[in-house]
């Protein structure tokens, strides 16, 4: 059954928005849950958390970037225009508790999946704590939706056009010493989760991170997803994609995340030549 997208957004130079009709996942959705579609029948899977959902209106929102073949071909799609596969909502939702002050650390893209644990954990109580981030200003978004739920929220960039110049580990450290958090939650690049990860270890505070790792089916038989967790094999699909920060093996995960680079960069040769060639 096809999905039509009834709206976009361009949120910055490679960022795009869509809302896709899709009422039974609408209906389902939890924060922290993912789905995976495919564009059309010679299309890959590709995952993506949801960004948010109307279960009303019976649409989900999706939030990505133009990085690859595929990607890239979802960006050239229009209100209108349909997705032929959409799967989910997928993974475990997000433990939802009131904790006490609980640390939002969103990198780049990482600020859609996030946004919807920290609407939920403001609603279950929490004081919400945001650091928002990104390598320049123009990969930045959602900064209002931010504001309106947080309790303090910190922007920073590493080259500090906007906020505080330097990466988000910087306001972190700051706010370990001083907020004493009960919980921080980051999403975002592997390498920023991993140090993320890093700076709150000496604290002894409790760090989740979201993995996004390589995903095929998302229902656990591929296992293309697997990871190291606490020294045990976990795939991130259907035991995450939700795990400790302190327990993963972050060496490993960047080394799988890289395992299809020169297949991916063939394909998107192969695209853009197959494109231009129109």
């Amino acid at each position: 059954m096809p999905y039509k997208i009834v709206h976009k957004e361009v949120l910055g130079p490679v960022t795009k928005l869509m809302e896709v009709e899709a009422p039974l996942i609408a209906g389902k959705a939890k924060a922290g849950q993912f789905i995976i579609l495919r564009i059309d029948e010679h299309g890959e899977r590709i995952p993506l958390t949801l960004a948010d959902w109307d279960a009303e209106k019976g649409t989900i929102t999706l939030v990505f970037q133009e990085v690859g073949k595929s990607s890239t071909q979802l960006g050239t799609l229009e209100p209108g225009n349909e997705i032929q596969d959409l799967v989910g909502p997928l993974g475990k939702p997000t433990e939802i508790e009131k904790y006490g002050t609980v640390v939002m650390v969103a990198g780049g893209l990482g600020i859609a999946p996030i946004y919807p644990i920290a609407r939920e954990l403001k609603k279950a109580g929490n004081k919400v704590i945001t650091i928002m981030g990104a390598r320049t200003g123009n990969l930045l978004f959602w900064e209002d939706r931010f504001e309106k739920l947080s309790d303090e929220f910190k922007l920073c960039t590493d080259d500090g056009c906007r906020g505080i110049k330097g990466v988000v580990t910087v306001p972190l450290k700051d706010i370990l010493e001083n907020a004493k958090p009960d919980l921080v939650f980051a999403i975002g690049p592997a390498i920023m989760m991993k140090f993320v990860a890093g700076t709150t270890e000496p604290y002894g505070v409790k760090t989740m991170v979201s993995l996004n790792a390589i995903m095929v089916d998302g229902t656990g038989m591929c296992g293309a997803c697997r990871c190291e967790v606490g020294g045990e094999t976990r795939f991130s699909c259907v035991d995450g994609p939700e795990f400790d920060g302190h327990k993963v093996d972050f060496g490993l995960l960047m080394k799988r995340l890289g395992t299809y680079l020169e297949e991916e960069k063939e394909a998107m040769e192969l695209y853009t030549a197959h494109t231009t060639a129109k």
